[in-house]
């Protein structure tokens, strides 16, 4: 199950559970889509994986299978993709 990270790991925008704008790679790591479409082109800065468009997860869901509240930041922020 996806962990629904909270924000950006570039530049800390909050991402609620039901944010259209938050991207993903295979491996979570979670982007605004303002850094993944811009500074990161679409390639995650972690792995070199490709940023999609997260899922979201059902309201009704979100009670019993809650979002992730640990916020994860890449140190020094985003440079470009790997």
């Amino acid at each position: 199950m996806l962990e629904l990270r909270p924000n950006c790991e570039c530049c800390d925008r909050d991402l609620p559970a039901d944010a259209a704008d938050a991207r993903i790679c295979s491996f979570e790591c979670t982007f605004c889509a303002s850094c993944a479409d811009g500074v990161l082109q679409g390639r995650c800065p972690n792995c070199g994986g490709e940023l999609v468009t997260r899922p979201r997860r059902p309201a009704d869901r979100l009670a019993r299978f809650p979002a992730s509240t640990t916020r994860v930041l890449r140190p020094g922020g985003c440079t470009g993709p790997t």
